[in-house]
C-alpha cells in the first residue's frame, strides 16, 4: 500500500502530478471534491464558493475536516488499488492525519514553482482570477492561512517544477512507479 499526497500552492503543478497518475491507472483523490460536494450539499456554487466553504468547513469541524472527510475515500480505493495520489493537501494536521491513518505507506511531496512562474501558468489557463475574482495572491494568502507553509515544511520529497512540462511529467512517472529514490537528485525535505 503506497498513499502520495501532493501539497503546493496553486498553479505548482498539482493537477499535472494527478494527470500523470491517472495516466498510469494509479486513483487520485482530490480533496477538493471533498468541498465542491459540500458547496452542493449547502445550494451553493461550487466555482463562486469554493474557497469560503473550505474555510467554513475547518471552522465548523476543525482544521483537519477535510483530511478526515476524505479518509473514507482513499480507503475505499485502497480497498482494491495498491497505491492512490491524494491531490490537494492544504495543512500540517491534514499532514498528520494521513501519517496517523496510513504510517511509512505515506508520502507527501511538495511540488514548487516561483510566484511569477506559478502566476503565468494560472494566466494561460484563463484562471488569472478565480470565478469569485479572488487573485492568485488572495489564493495563496488563502492557502497559507490553512497552514499550507506547514504542510509544505513537512514534505518528505520536494519537487522543483520550473523546467519543461515533459520532465516533470518524468520526475512525477518515477516518483510513481520507483518511489522517491528514484528522483535524480532530489533530497527528502525531512529526515524519516
Amino acid at each position: 500500500m503506497r498513499v502520495i499526497g501532493t501539497v503546493g500552492l496553486p498553479g505548482s503543478g498539482k493537477g499535472e502530478a494527478a494527470t500523470v497518475a491517472e495516466d498510469l491507472a494509479i486513483p487520485v483523490v482530490t480533496m477538493g471534491d471533498v468541498i465542491r460536494r459540500e458547496c452542493r450539499d449547502r445550494g451553493l456554487d461550487p466555482a463562486e464558493h469554493h474557497g469560503e466553504i473550505a474555510s467554513a468547513l475547518r471552522e465548523e469541524n476543525g482544521p483537519d475536516a477535510i483530511a478526515r472527510r476524505s479518509l473514507p475515500v482513499i480507503e475505499e480505493v485502497l480497498a482494491e488499488h495498491d497505491a492512490v495520489l491524494v491531490d490537494g493537501i492544504r495543512a500540517g494536521v491534514e499532514v498528520e492525519r494521513f501519517e496517523e491513518a496510513f504510517g511509512d505507506a505515506f508520502t507527501l511531496v511538495s511540488i514548487e514553482a516561483p510566484f511569477e512562474v506559478r502566476a503565468e501558468r494560472v494566466e494561460s489557463r484563463g484562471r488569472d482570477n478565480t470565478d469569485d475574482g479572488e487573485s492568485l495572491r488572495e489564493r495563496d494568502e488563502r492557502e497559507r492561512g490553512f497552514g499550507m507553509d506547514e504542510a509544505i515544511a513537512r514534505a518528505d520529497v520536494r519537487i522543483d517544477n520550473t523546467g519543461t512540462l515533459e520532465a516533470f511529467h518524468e520526475q512525477i512517472r518515477a516518483l510513481l512507479t520507483e518511489g522517491v529514490e528514484a528522483l535524480d537528485g532530489e533530497r527528502p525535505a525531512r529526515e524519516a
